[in-house]
């Protein structure tokens, strides 16, 4: 068989990934079988196995993909200078997981909450999953950063704390598109600002606690 051209071949990886998803996306990663997959492709099966090697390939390829979803947008975030405020940065996130259902036959952050269940079983998708949250975290808490600097944020604030809320924030985005009624960006901010308004300093709990007796050792 002749080689390909790289564009060509790039190509035709994708398409069978995306017939991977339509599939993924109706049954599951494991009700689904190669078979399903190899007929949604309308290629040969030695055709589909030059650019995967199994079912867990495509499953690997499916979660790196899902689980970058926000890469963009956060390139778009700092690229922008200046950086949009808080409030604009959640209507994107908002408006980009809705963009995402807009794909005929499947939506990659449906695949990606697959992928979190995967990774609890495949140590090669727990090590991808966790870096690539830690890079979320690290890119929210750039973000942050750059917004003391422009005063969207007080000077006191705590950077790495404002990344950890958004990064604990975005799976249950996700979780609330498919599972509930959604989210809108309007509650986000309407949430956040109630509970900045309501917050007590830290300093203040920790003085109002009360002391925990000593555990007995036995």
């Amino acid at each position: 068989m002749p080689r390909l051209g790289d564009e060509l071949w790039a190509q035709r990886r994708r398409h069978v990934l995306t017939s991977a998803w339509t599939s993924f996306a109706r049954d599951g990663f494991h009700a689904t079988s190669m078979d399903q997959i190899i007929a949604a492709t309308g290629m040969s099966s030695s055709a589909v196995y030059r650019y995967f090697r199994s079912k867990d390939d495509l499953i690997d390829a499916t979660a790196q993909e899902a689980l970058e979803l926000i890469g963009g947008l956060f390139a778009r975030l700092m690229a922008a200078d200046p950086p949009p405020t808080p409030d604009e940065t959640l209507r994107m996130l908002v408006t980009d997981l809705r963009g995402r259902s807009e794909q005929e036959g499947y939506d990659l952050s449906q695949l990606a909450m697959q992928a979190w269940t995967e990774a609890l079983r495949r140590p090669h998708l727990h090590e991808m999953v966790t870096a690539y949250y830690r890079s979320t975290q690290a890119n929210f808490t750039e973000l942050a950063r750059r917004w003391q600097a422009a005063a969207y944020l007080g000077p006191t604030a705590d950077v790495d704390a404002v990344a950890a809320l958004l990064t604990t924030m975005m799976p249950g985005l996700i979780v609330l598109e498919h599972l509930g009624d959604g989210t809108s960006a309007a509650q986000l901010i309407a949430g956040i600002s109630g509970l900045a308004s309501a917050a007590t300093p830290v300093e203040n709990v920790r003085a109002a606690a009360p002391e925990r007796p000593a555990r007995r050792r036995s």
